[in-house]
């Protein structure tokens, strides 16, 4: 496993505070969501539920965030993602799954400030909107030109995934849409 972040200590300001948040546990985990025993394998994991469609649930120790219909993405502790898959593979032996730890393939950014779902908007196409939008909701999609994924902590914090291999490439367009002066002031 690495022992750096994809930008260690890399931070932005303007509209919002941008930090790479550092290294990160995080599991990719593809099933039956529907199955009692995915279900059943998530909660010993991780004590919580299979969070429904397009949710994250957040716990004391990290999160469960619905991916597609049939994958889960769990954030733990990065030096305990190998130990999350051997649980999740001994619970699930019998039925069709995938539990692989991808910690090292992607990297983990904090967006925060009145200004976050502005900053986001300019880059991904979704609807931020309050009334679309709002803490526990997931959304996968793209950033500016590449795959990313987020959701929000709070009214005014935003954290996303993104591959490692872009990691430059997403935390430069967030700084670029971040930068003072760049208000749109739709939300």
């Amino acid at each position: 496993m690495s022992e750096m972040s994809a930008l260690p200590g890399a931070v932005a300001g303007g509209l919002v505070d941008i930090r790479e948040l550092g290294l990160q546990g995080m599991v990719t985990l593809k099933a039956d969501l529907s199955a009692p025993e995915t279900a059943a394998a998530v909660r010993a994991a991780t004590g919580t539920a299979v969070p429904d469609q397009r949710r994250i649930i957040e716990t004391q120790t990290g999160a469960v965030a619905w991916m597609a219909p049939d994958e889960l993405l769990i954030l733990c502790a990065h030096g305990g993602a190998d130990s999350m898959v051997k649980l999740l593979c001994n619970a699930l032996k019998d039925i069709h799954y995938l539990a692989v730890n991808v910690s090292d393939a992607r990297a983990f950014f904090a967006i925060e400030g009145s200004g976050a779902r502005e900053v986001v908007a300019k880059l991904a196409p979704v609807d931020l909107h309050p009334d679309s939008f709002g803490p526990g909701e997931m959304r996968r999609t793209r950033l500016a030109q590449v795959p990313a994924a987020f959701w929000m902590t709070g009214e005014d914090s935003i954290r996303l995934i993104c591959f490692r291999s872009v990691a430059r490439y997403v935390f430069d367009c967030l700084a670029v849409s971040a930068r003072d002066g760049g208000e749109v002031g739709y939300f």
